[in-house]
């Protein structure tokens, strides 16, 4: 549903969102953040609350198919939480169809290439191909990025309709600076800004849906020796002009 839409009517009917719901939600994020799962102490600690309260929101979602243990009693995401990303892609036209194109960009550039979303108000990876260059960036699927120095935030703000931009400006994230979106909305690409991983750079490209909207980036990522503007860019926007037709029905 679309979150203007939910707010108006929320606003009209007085109703508001459960906040014991959210409240038990907002373990999946903690557990998300977890390489390898969490023990009890380590949930409850991470969320400031009991053990007892911890428990019992993790025991609901142990029940609704969210989480399970592990046999060192660590909680983590269960391959539930696999099978609805896999459908929210789908959904949103970004799931297999949009995969062979990935692996063909990744097979003509030999890098890196991922697919990222705005998730919450941050940029995170929803797809991604690996090249098969020993010396590569690793960053996993579910990997949340900056507004401000990663090449696909500073697309997805910089492509951004109003509605979005003004939540992102209200979120207290940083920003690239206006100069460095205008640019990125005239050449049509972004660069990362290099600080936020060391050695590392990134180049992204918007990826718009049936309604002109940026709903995605499309980028490549590698070690910075490797990276040359003439060698990428076209192959990129080549990859992010091919899914953003097929996102709006063209062959």
């Amino acid at each position: 549903m679309d979150t203007s839409y939910s707010n108006r009517i929320q606003e009209e009917s007085g109703v508001r969102p459960l906040s014991t719901v959210l409240k038990t939600m907002a373990v999946l994020d903690v557990l998300a953040a977890s390489p390898r799962g969490m023990k009890l102490p380590e949930v409850a600690s991470a969320m400031q609350l009991s053990r007892p309260t911890a428990y019992q929101r993790l025991l609901t979602l142990i029940e609704a198919g969210w989480v399970e243990q592990d046999r060192e009693m660590r909680y983590r995401l269960s391959m539930h939480a696999c099978r609805i990303a896999a459908s929210a892609l789908e959904q949103a036209d970004l799931g297999t169809r949009v995969q062979p194109i990935i692996e063909m960009l990744v097979q003509r550039v030999k890098e890196t290439a991922s697919l990222a979303v705005l998730d919450r108000g941050l940029p995170c990876i929803v797809s991604r191909v690996e090249s098969e260059s020993v010396l590569r960036a690793e960053q996993k699927i579910g990997t949340t990025m900056s507004l401000e120095g990663s090449a696909s935030g500073r697309v997805l703000t910089a492509f951004a309709d109003e509605m979005t931009l003004g939540k992102l400006k209200e979120s207290g994230e940083p920003l690239a600076s206006e100069d460095i979106l205008r640019t990125t909305k005239a050449d049509g690409y972004a660069l990362s800004s290099g600080y936020t991983k060391s050695g590392v750079i990134a180049i992204a490209a918007p990826i718009f849906d049936l309604n002109g909207k940026c709903t995605a980036t499309l980028s490549l990522v590698m070690p910075e020796f490797r990276f040359d503007i003439e060698t990428f860019r076209e192959p990129l926007l080549e990859a992010a002009r091919t899914i953003t037709k097929m996102q709006q029905g063209e062959r």
